[in-house]
Formats: structure tokens, sequence, C-alpha cells
């Protein structure tokens, strides 16, 4: 069973950072590599964005509220993927889900896994 984990979420003042981080213990046995993922945000009342994704090669794309401030990467060797978010704003406030793709040994991809999400709360 794949099933992400997100982590990194905290309080933070306005024009702060954070780290969030998503991985998956099944990675660990090495049956399964992640592909990519996907980060999304989930305002308060609102429904579930996109904000940036970082595919198998390493591509990246954000949203234009993301550009310039976030910042998606992996670590294969931990099978780990990242969010950096820097100048954090009020309106960033959330929960940050990490949906993940992988493939087996045989490479087949399986897609759409979320994790449970991270709360992000930045205050003015």
């Amino acid at each position: 069973q794949v099933q992400p984990v997100e982590s990194g979420g905290g309080l933070v003042q306005t024009g702060g950072s954070l780290r969030l981080s998503c991985t998956a213990s099944v990675m660990s046995t090495d049956i399964f590599s992640c592909t990519g993922v996907s980060w999304y945000w989930e305002a308060p009342g609102k429904q579930r964005e996109l904000v940036a994704s970082i595919r198998d090669g390493g591509q990246t794309d954000y949203v234009d509220s993301a550009k310039g401030r976030f910042t998606a990467s992996r670590d294969n060797a931990k099978s780990t993927m990242y969010l950096q978010m820097n100048s954090l704003q009020p309106e960033d406030t959330g929960v940050y889900y990490c949906k993940m793709n992988v493939r087996d040994r045989t490479g087949r991809v399986y897609t759409d896994y979320w994790g449970k999400g991270t709360l992000v709360t930045v205050s003015s």
C-alpha cells in the first residue's frame, strides 16, 4: 500500500519559510519508485488547488502564485519530495497535500496516492 506522508507544516510569521516533505514508507522496500509528486493547497472553506509539481526527470511546474517563492525538489536517495516555501503570506495558510505517482519494478505506473496533509498557518 502506497501511503504518502507529509511533514514540515507549522506556524510561521509573514515572510517566513517552511520546507514540506513527502515520502512513503513503501519506497524503502525498492518495490516502488516515485515517478512524481504534485503539491496541493486547501485553504479553509475552499477547494483543493494545485500549487506545484515535480516529475520523474526533475521537471517542475508552478502555479503563478507560487512562482519565485516555492521550489519543488526531490532526493531520490531518500525517496523524499520537498516543497520549499519562502516569503509566506497569510493567504498561503491551509493544508498542504502531496499526491504521489509510483512505478513498480515492471514499469507499471500507479497514480494519485494522496497524503493526509500538513497544516501551514501564516500569521500576519
